[in-house]
């Protein structure tokens, strides 16, 4: 008897701060950090709430992520699983709990739509490792083209753009090492992979050999942008929280392109990450904490819409994409 499910993978995210080295490890594929960049990632999160009792409804992605599968759930009627590729669940713990209820058959789907070795690649080694052949799959290498994701990230930014007054819209998605964009394998990829923010970070340049995420990241938002009903001079992209890495990571970064705008003579911005699902660090700290801090700096304010979170436009693409 055949059982199909669907199983959604993510990054993962630490519960309490004194997990941090040991999660940062999984993010590394076990290289050593300095302490004081493990001593400034505790910070940011703290700053987003994260303390050493853990959240009552967990950690934001972590809750948000659970949340999505379940409304997934009950959209299409098929059991959905979540296994995070740095922390719990992980994904070999989630494929062992589908090995036990009998599942056959899997649809899989990496939540980051757009597709890089860093992410969807890395995830989906972990899962060969993880099934070994217990059970077939389909897996969903990427999604950035999908017309209802670009309407639910819309659906979002619509009304910003009316209380924003008419200012540029700045929309971002998460760096990768320049080399990752170079790399032929997953393996090189790994290399790479590092979590920690930096400044002053070069243009990554074309992306027509190796690793498609610049240009996704681009297609998404042009999407995005369109159905927004903007123009091609009312939004700009950046690439968000670079890695301290001894080589360069992909930009324009986020702080360079503010310092642009305000140049031009604007005063307000809206930012809006397109490479996200769901609040993390990533937005909580790295937009609504350093980059309001940074745009204050040059006398901006900054807008950001709603992140998808529980969206039923995100649901929808979910189930779209997985049909």
């Amino acid at each position: 008897m055949s059982s199909t499910a669907i199983l959604l993978l993510a990054h993962g995210t630490p519960n309490r701060l004194s997990e941090m080295s040991d999660y940062l490890q999984h993010v590394t594929g076990g290289r050593p950090l300095p302490p004081h960049v493990i001593t400034e990632l505790q910070h940011r999160y703290a700053e987003i709430g994260l303390r050493e009792d853990p959240l009552p409804d967990g950690p934001p992605l972590t809750r948000w992520t659970l949340r999505q599968a379940e409304l997934l759930e009950k959209l299409i009627g098929l059991k959905v699983y979540v296994g995070m590729r740095n922390w719990h669940p992980f994904i070999a713990d989630t494929v062992a709990q589908m090995k036990a209820d009998g599942v056959t058959h899997a649809k899989v789907l990496c939540l980051a739509p757009q597709n890089s070795r860093t992410s969807t690649g890395l995830y989906r080694r972990a899962l060969e490792a993880a099934v070994a052949g217990a059970f077939t799959y389909d897996f969903i290498a990427g999604w950035a083209d999908e017309p209802l994701l670009a309407e639910a990230f819309a659906e979002r930014l619509r009304p910003v753009l009316v209380q924003a007054h008419g200012a540029p819209v700045l929309f971002t998605a998460h760096s990768v090492p320049c080399r990752t964009i170079r790399a032929t394998s997953a393996d090189e990829a790994a290399k790479s992979a590092e979590p920690v923010p930096a400044e002053g970070i070069q243009d990554y340049g074309t992306a027509s050999e190796g690793d498609p995420y610049p240009v996704e990241c681009k297609q998404t938002a042009a999407a995005v942008a369109k159905l927004a009903g903007l123009n091609d001079g009312q939004w700009y992209f950046a690439f968000q929280s670079q890695g301290i890495a001894g080589a360069p990571w992909i930009g324009p970064t986020v702080e360079d392109t503010l310092k642009a705008l305000a140049e031009e003579g604007h005063k307000a911005v809206v930012i809006q990450p397109i490479g996200f699902l769901c609040d993390h660090v990533e937005i909580l700290y790295d937009i609504d904490i350093n980059f309001r801090e940074v745009a204050r700096e040059l006398n901006m304010t900054v807008y950001r819409p709603e992140s998808l979170n529980d969206s039923p436009a995100l649901i929808r693409a979910l189930a779209h994409v997985l049909a």
